[in-house]
């Protein structure tokens, strides 16, 4: 009778826990996935910052003897067609993709936020207007407007980080506009115009310190969008001209050697794609923190 006791006691103990082994494995490859893409992010970083003592040779010593050599232990990535280590030069073109990818959110989402929260919080007739004009916006493809505006202004750092930054102007105005609206509604908003607060402090003091979480979200996902417009038109060549390329220049300059020297494109494309995809997970991660009802797991 003890013994039957007891199993009844266990079996629904071992039947919960067989329920939640498969959420926290699910969590737990979560986790690691975040830890993963914050090691990529951090490594990358510090490329940026400091590539003189990462990358093991100058990205601008050209050896003749040593033109297209593949991966090894003494070249990481192999040689360019100038025998420069392509390992050096990914550390050293780091520094530009990085910063147009973060000033560009920067600048687009100061502007876009500004935007949306005027005309979110005046509504009426500027909100029908500059809304209308972002929605005209929002139908031309973020890579298409930010390479009109490059194409028209030129390639250079400036122009590059400015066409990113316009391109993703419209969605930051969009969602920061609907927030603020969303906000404004709420019951502790009408009650602070009760007491007779004007709209000035009502806009800094309760609107917009509530709203400004989705845009965080929004601006950490979208640095690796800018990230990869602003490569793509450094391929296309409309983005940095400087002796010591970034990776999107370095996916041009290696196209048309694939294959002989593969590793000249695919390097650099990895890169671009581990920062990504790194930002991105990142970026799903600190919305489930912020928002736990839209979490997926």
């Amino acid at each position: 009778m003890k013994e039957t006791a007891v199993a009844k006691t266990a079996w629904p103990r071992t039947r919960a826990w067989r329920q939640s082994a498969p959420r926290t494995a699910k969590l737990n490859v979560s986790n690691l996935l975040v830890y993963a893409a914050g090691f990529v992010v951090i490594f990358i970083v510090l490329c940026a910052l400091m590539p003189g003592q990462i990358a093991p040779y100058s990205p601008t010593e050209m050896v003749m003897t040593d033109i297209m050599l593949p991966p090894s232990l003494t070249h990481f990535f192999g040689t360019d067609y100038y025998g420069r280590d392509v390992f050096s030069v990914v550390v050293y073109g780091s520094r530009d993709s990085l910063l147009i990818g973060l000033a560009s959110v920067i600048i687009g989402g100061l502007l876009g936020a500004s935007i949306g929260a005027l005309s979110g919080f005046l509504g009426g007739i500027f909100d029908t207007i500059i809304m209308g004009f972002i929605e005209v916006l929002m139908t031309i493809p973020g890579i298409l407007f930010a390479l009109a505006i490059a194409a028209a202004m030129g390639p250079s750092l400036f122009n590059v980080v400015l066409a990113v930054a316009l391109s993703a102007v419209p969605g930051y105005a969009r969602v920061f506009r609907g927030q603020i609206i969303s906000v404004k509604g709420r019951p502790f908003i009408t009650a602070a115009r009760s007491v007779g607060a004007g709209n000035l402090r009502i806009f800094f003091r309760h609107v917009l310190p509530n709203a400004w979480s989705p845009l965080l979200v929004m601006a950490t996902i979208g640095l690796g969008t800018s990230i990869l417009i602003g490569s793509g038109l450094s391929f296309l060549g409309l983005g940095v001209i400087k002796e010591i390329p970034d990776w999107g220049t370095l996916l041009s300059q290696g196209r048309g050697y694939l294959t002989v020297a593969w590793w000249m494109s695919t390097f650099p494309g990895l890169a671009i794609t581990m920062l990504v995809l790194s930002v991105n997970l990142m970026g799903d991660k600190l919305r489930d923190h912020i928002d736990p009802k839209k979490s997926r797991f």
